[in-house]
């Protein structure tokens, strides 16, 4: 009987230990973004040319408001020109676009994606700008957001990433992506940065070298995970990702269950596949270069999600306290209570002192939801990297 007890114990071992190791992870970069300092550049900036680049696939609903917006940016010291790349959109709104500051190229594919967008507009942007960035069809750049990428560019990395941070809070849903968005900004990219590691890309909100996300996107292929891809290229040689936490970008939170679902699907579908093909890799590379950067980024792959990561923990701890009651609480059951509370405690010192409100408090009552659709999300991954799955944006002024 002890050993059937014991095999079954098994899983439940290998679990905390996957789960502990990430609640680990989670809290080691949460505690080293507090210590985060922006890098200031010592000399005066020279002037650049920068080409914004707005990749827009069936973005009819918010296309039009993100061309203007980017296009009337205001910087200081540089050249800003915006191209629109126009995938699929209606006809009334590419005619709209092209009466607005911005610059349109219609582009069509069989299968559209994201990289194969960037590469048309490579072809017609001047070739001789210093640098390109990159914005998602919803995003909206913040006073000063351009400055604050090229002068982290110009203080020696070669590609940054800006801050993206929620533009809505319509809906309970888009209160928690947006806190999901504020935790990524401060484990995987504040924390990282302190601790000398590179920052996390995300699809957009990102500056590059011109001649070198030009080769990057000779390389690139991707039908999903699109930055995953451009990241690792990136870390294989060697280059650190910086960050600029005051060039902010606001991004279009999810706001209703289905799309949820499949944004995630996308997210962790790209992330497994990109462990797996990479992992040999990683460890060669971490041996014989000491590339901890892309071995480090390798483990964000296969890092569960957090909500999934304090939903279960927080059903083995009150398991535990419950059958307590009856029975002292084992080993196991402690384990289980220290990784749920420091799992806790990462998440909570990464949000910034302004989300902490009522409505933030209200939409903690999704959590559940939340918890069950990743899961879900999680069993519905077979071909999500296959096909590119569009999140279609548009703020729900009634929710």
């Amino acid at each position: 009987m002890d050993t059937l007890i014991t095999l079954f114990r098994w899983p439940e071992y290998l679990l905390l230990a996957y789960l502990g190791g990430a609640a680990l992870y989670f809290l080691v970069f949460a505690i080293a973004a507090h210590l985060y300092r922006e890098r200031t550049h010592g000399q005066r900036l020279r002037r650049a040319r920068v080409a914004v680049l707005l990749p827009s696939y069936k973005e009819d609903a918010v296309i039009l408001e993100t061309a203007r917006a980017a296009g009337e940016h205001i910087s200081t010291h540089h050249e800003v020109e915006t191209l629109v790349l126009a995938d699929s959109l209606q006809a009334d709104t590419v005619a709209k676009l092209k009466e607005g500051p911005a610059r349109v190229l219609e582009v069509s594919f069989e299968n559209s994606t994201k990289a194969k967008s960037i590469k048309k507009g490579l072809e017609v942007i001047d070739p001789h700008v210093d640098y390109i960035l990159v914005l998602d069809a919803d995003n909206v750049m913040a006073p000063g957001c351009v400055d604050a990428l090229v002068e982290q560019l110009q203080s020696g990395f070669r590609v940054v990433q800006g801050q993206r941070t929620a533009k809505n809070d319509n809906t309970d849903f888009a209160v928690l992506d947006g806190l999901s968005e504020a935790t990524n900004n401060a484990i995987f990219r504040t924390g990282h940065r302190v601790l000398g590691l590179s920052a996390a890309l995300i699809g957009s909100g990102f500056a590059c070298e011109a001649p070198l996300f030009r080769e990057l996107m000779d390389r690139a292929e991707a039908v999903g995970g699109f930055d995953k891809e451009l990241e690792l290229f990136l870390l294989e040689q060697g280059i650190t990702i910086g960050y600029a936490r005051n060039a902010v970008v606001l991004d279009e939170k999810i706001q209703k269950a289905e799309a949820f679902v499949n944004q995630r699907r996308r997210w962790l579908s790209a992330q497994f596949i990109y462990f797996g093909r990479n992992i040999g890799r990683g460890l060669r590379l971490l041996l014989t270069r000491g590339r901890i950067d892309y071995f480090d980024k390798l483990i964000q792959f296969i890092l569960p999600p957090r909500i999934l990561t304090l939903g279960a923990t927080g059903l083995f701890a009150g398991l535990y306290l419950v059958l307590s009651i009856w029975w002292p609480l084992s080993t196991s059951g402690i384990c289980w209570i220290v990784t749920f509370l420091a799992t806790a405690t990462a998440i909570a010192i990464s949000l910034p002192a302004r989300t902490y409100s009522l409505k933030t408090l209200k939409s903690l009552a999704q959590l559940p939801l939340g918890f069950w659709l990743t899961l879900k999300a999680l069993f519905k991954l077979k071909g999500a990297n296959k096909k590119f799955i569009h999140t279609e944006h548009g703020i729900d002024e009634h929710s």
